[in-house]
C-alpha cells in the first residue's frame, strides 16, 4: 500500500513538473498580404487604370490625347508600330484599357487593346515605343451534349443554352452526308466538344467538336476527328469504319463510255437558232441510250420529273451550297424526296427534250448559280491509308464507348417537362 501511494506521489510530482516548466503559448499575429493585381502581363497597382469602350468614330490619338499625351509623340507612337498594328483599324464597341503614371500628370504610358476574350494588342510608349500581339492562357475543357429535334438543330441547341457555332461545326462535319435543310422531327445527335476558358473559370465560347453522332432517318452517323496524313497533318472527320465523311464530287455522272461532248460555255453560238449565242449552262457527256447515270455525290432529290428543253431529268441537292442536274434521260430511276449515295444509278441516258443526240446534259449549281464543275475547286477526298487504319480504330475505341454513353433521357424529360 505504501509503495502504492509512493507512485502515485510521483506521477503527479512529475506532471506537476512538466506542466510548471511547460513553455508558455504564444499568439501570433498573422497579417494578410495582398498580392499585386497582374492582368495583360502587367501590375494594375503602379498605374492609374482608365477602362473603357471604343465610342464611333472615336480615334486613337483623341483617346491618347484625352490622357495627356502630346501630339507630336502620338504621331511618332503610330509611325513607330504601323507595320506591327495600324491603328486606323480600332473599332467602336471593342474595349480598352489605358495605363498612366501614378501621379498629378495622369500622362498615359500603355495602350491595351482588346480584339476578342483571348487576344489582344499592347501598344507600350513607357520607355521605348513598342507593339506586340498576345493572347490570354486558354484552357480547353471536354464537354458533352445530346439532343432530339423537334423542330430544327438551331432550336434543340438554343433550349439548352448551347453555342450557335455548334449548328456550323455539325452542319460542315456532316455536309456530304446528311442535308441541314431536311432535318426531319426526332432525329438526334450527341456531340464531345471542347469549351475554351480563361483564368479557368471564365468561358471564352465554343472551341470545336472532337467527335459525334448524328441519327438522321433512323440512320447512324459517327464522326471522330483525326490526322490520317502525319506529313500534312490535316484533320478531318472520319466514320466508325475510318471511312472520309468529306466526300469528293466524281468528275463524271457516266461510269462508262464518258466523254465530254460539249462544254460549259456561255458564248456558244448555235447553227440551229441562227448562229446566235445560246449560253450552255451544263457539260454534255455523250454515251449509248439506256447507259446509267449516276449521282456525283450524296444527297437528295428534289425533283424528278420531264419539262420542256430539259426532257426527263433529275435534281439533286448535295448539301447547302451544291446541287447538281441530270438532263435528257430516257428513264427515271429516283423519286421526289428519296436519298441517293455518290454512286447510285438514278437515271438512264436518253435522247428527251431539245437534243440532237443521246446524252446527259449535267448542270452544276453553286449557292443558287449555275457554274462550270470542270472549274471549280471541289472538297477532295482521299481514303485512309491501310496502314493507318487499325491505329485509327484504337484511338476511337474510348471515344466511341463515351458517345454510345451519352443519354437522351435527361434532355427530353426536360423539354417535356417545360
Amino acid at each position: 500500500m505504501k509503495k502504492f501511494l509512493a507512485l502515485i506521489i510521483g506521477t503527479v510530482l512529475i506532471v506537476a513538473c512538466k506542466e510548471k516548466n511547460a513553455p508558455s503559448i504564444v499568439h501570433e499575429e498573422i497579417t494578410k498580404v495582398e498580392l499585386p493585381t497582374i492582368l495583360f502581363g502587367y501590375n494594375f497597382d503602379d498605374y492609374h487604370v482608365i477602362k473603357d469602350t471604343l465610342k464611333g468614330g472615336e480615334s486613337f490619338g483623341e483617346i491618347l490625347d484625352r490622357n495627356h499625351v502630346d501630339y507630336p509623340t502620338i504621331y511618332k507612337i503610330a509611325t513607330k508600330i504601323k507595320d506591327t498594328f495600324d491603328i486606323r483599324k480600332l473599332r467602336a464597341g471593342k474595349p480598352y484599357i489605358v495605363l498612366a503614371k501614378k501621379d498629378s500628370t495622369e500622362q498615359a504610358q500603355i495602350f491595351i487593346y482588346q480584339v476578342d476574350e483571348i487576344n489582344y494588342t499592347v501598344i507600350d510608349f513607357k520607355d521605348s515605343i513598342m507593339a506586340n500581339h498576345k493572347k490570354k492562357p486558354v484552357k480547353y475543357v471536354e464537354k458533352t451534349a445530346s439532343g432530339i429535334i423537334h423542330s430544327s438543330l438551331s432550336v434543340t441547341l438554343d433550349e439548352q443554352g448551347l453555342s450557335p457555332l455548334i449548328t456550323n461545326e455539325l452542319a460542315t462535319i456532316y455536309a456530304w452526308t446528311i442535308d441541314f435543310y431536311r432535318l426531319q422531327k426526332n432525329d438526334r445527335f450527341k456531340i464531345i466538344y471542347k469549351e475554351k476558358f480563361i483564368d479557368d473559370t471564365i468561358s471564352a465560347g465554343f472551341h470545336q467538336i472532337t467527335s459525334a453522332y448524328f441519327e438522321h432517318s433512323n440512320k447512324p452517323f459517327y464522326a471522330f476527328k483525326f490526322i490520317a496524313d502525319s506529313t500534312k497533318m490535316i484533320e478531318d472527320f472520319y466514320d466508325e469504319e475510318g471511312k472520309i465523311l468529306r466526300r469528293q464530287f466524281l468528275k463524271a455522272p457516266l461510269k462508262f463510255n464518258a466523254r465530254i461532248s460539249s462544254r460549259y460555255n456561255l458564248k456558244r453560238r448555235i447553227a440551229h437558232y441562227g448562229n446566235r449565242i445560246r449560253p450552255h449552262k451544263g457539260t454534255d457527256f455523250a454515251a449509248p441510250i439506256k447507259t446509267p447515270i449516276i449521282a456525283t455525290a450524296n444527297g437528295t432529290v428534289t425533283e424528278s420529273r420531264q419539262r420542256g428543253g430539259n426532257g426527263k431529268y433529275v435534281k439533286i441537292r448535295h448539301n447547302g451550297t451544291y446541287s447538281t442536274q441530270y438532263l435528257h434521260m430516257s428513264k427515271q430511276a429516283v423519286k421526289k424526296g428519296q436519298f441517293v449515295e455518290q454512286g447510285d444509278v438514278i437515271g438512264y441516258v436518253g435522247m428527251t427534250g431539245s437534243t440532237s443526240g443521246p446524252h446527259v446534259c449535267y448542270r452544276f449549281w453553286k449557292n443558287g448559280v449555275q457554274v462550270d464543275p470542270l472549274k471549280q475547286k471541289l472538297p477532295a477526298a482521299k481514303p485512309m491509308k491501310e496502314a493507318v487504319k487499325p491505329i485509327y480504330l484504337q484511338s476511337i475505341t474510348d471515344e466511341k464507348y463515351q458517345l454510345d454513353s451519352i443519354d437522351y433521357t435527361k434532355y427530353s424529360s426536360e423539354i417535356a417537362a417545360r
